[in-house]
């Protein structure tokens, strides 16, 4: 087993473990359960640090061959996840400034390298090209992005410094604009395969999480803002709640056709966790929503979600385990 972790080559995409962990950490504080927004805090913490241990580690035995090949699309794009990581594990330790500024920092580094490197790769292939091969994980590179908005709104909370909104503001819209983007690729492509014959992979979920985490970066603007821009955000923020709410249906709907089409794809992978991150989110954006409108029933629809993305958790790291430890005591490639 030991043996097999220290050999494991890990995708790009393997944070998202630590995005679902750290958002459901942050979904359980918000409705009062201390302890165990502590436990999963901890988890996310530990697991961001183990993480990115392994992934130098990968890298110092493939020096020369190269991990990951940095001129595919997919590999910049399923690295946001790590901003994305950086920026959950950032808000659920709001209170403690020294790592709120360390994770801001690592946040912002590693956007605008990944930002670069995804210009670079998606300029390098026709819009035909892009759309056969879009997917909802295409979508973390929003995530991401709106993950780094909210990290510049906690550094404003801190340092009282508001010039930052100057760039916290733009970096958020940036982030609803690459949404829209990524979300017209996927559906031009559902459009031009019809890939939705078979249903939704669990990743798609995406795009239902990409607007929950938007929802939340424009709750921590609208508070930081000027009067004169707090309707417009708050107006966009409402927005973006609502849309996620709206993709909810048709997600559920074509994932459960997928499932009776081909029902081995319950078996574990870590796509999986692209679906438990969304979920976690949308809880937490609408606790957030509820808390701006005033309106406590949303809080009961947080709780539903919250107690929803945390027993799909609970699933899908039982399976990652039970998948780890048999097979001969071979773990499963990360992510």
């Amino acid at each position: 087993m030991a043996a097999g972790l220290r050999t494991a080559t890990p995708s790009p995409d393997v944070f998202a473990a630590v995005m679902a962990t750290g958002v459901l950490s942050i979904g359980a504080r918000q409705h009062g359960y201390r302890l165990l927004s502590e436990a999963l805090g901890v988890l996310a913490s530990v697991g961001l640090a183990v993480l990115v241990l392994a992934v130098a580690a990968a890298m110092l035995r493939q020096r020369r061959a190269g991990l990951w090949d940095l001129s595919d699309p997919d590999v910049a794009l399923g690295l946001f996840t790590f901003v994305a990581a950086c920026a959950v594990l950032d808000s659920r330790l709001e209170h403690h400034r020294i790592w709120v500024q360390v994770l801001g920092l690592v946040a912002l580094v590693a956007w605008a390298t990944l930002a670069v490197l995804t210009v670079r790769d998606m300029a390098a292939h026709r819009w035909a090209q892009l759309r056969d091969r879009a997917h909802g994980a295409w979508l973390l590179a929003s995530v991401g992005t709106s993950g780094l908005a909210i990290v510049i709104a906690q550094m404003v909370r801190f340092t009282g410094q508001h010039r930052w909104l100057v760039v916290a503001v733009p970096v958020w819209l940036i982030a609803l604009a690459v949404y829209l983007l990524m979300v017209w690729l996927i559906l031009w492509r559902a459009a031009h395969e019809r890939p939705i014959r078979d249903g939704f992979e669990p990743d798609t979920w995406i795009l239902m999480g990409g607007l929950a985490i938007a929802t939340l970066a424009g709750d921590h603007l609208g508070a930081l803002v000027p009067a004169a821009l707090t309707g417009t955000v708050q107006g966009i923020t409402l927005a973006t709640w609502v849309g996620a709410t709206l993709w909810i249906p048709p997600l559920i709907y074509f994932m459960l056709h997928r499932i009776h089409q081909r029902p081995a794809m319950l078996q574990f992978h870590g796509v999986w966790w692209a679906l438990v991150f969304p979920l976690g989110m949308y809880a937490v954006a609408s606790f957030a929503t509820a808390e701006h409108l005033g309106r406590p029933a949303l809080q009961t629809v947080s709780l539903v979600f919250f107690w929803d993305a945390l027993a799909a958790w609970a699933i899908v790291v039982v399976a990652g385990l039970r998948r780890a430890f048999t097979r001969g005591g071979r773990p499963a490639r990360a992510g």
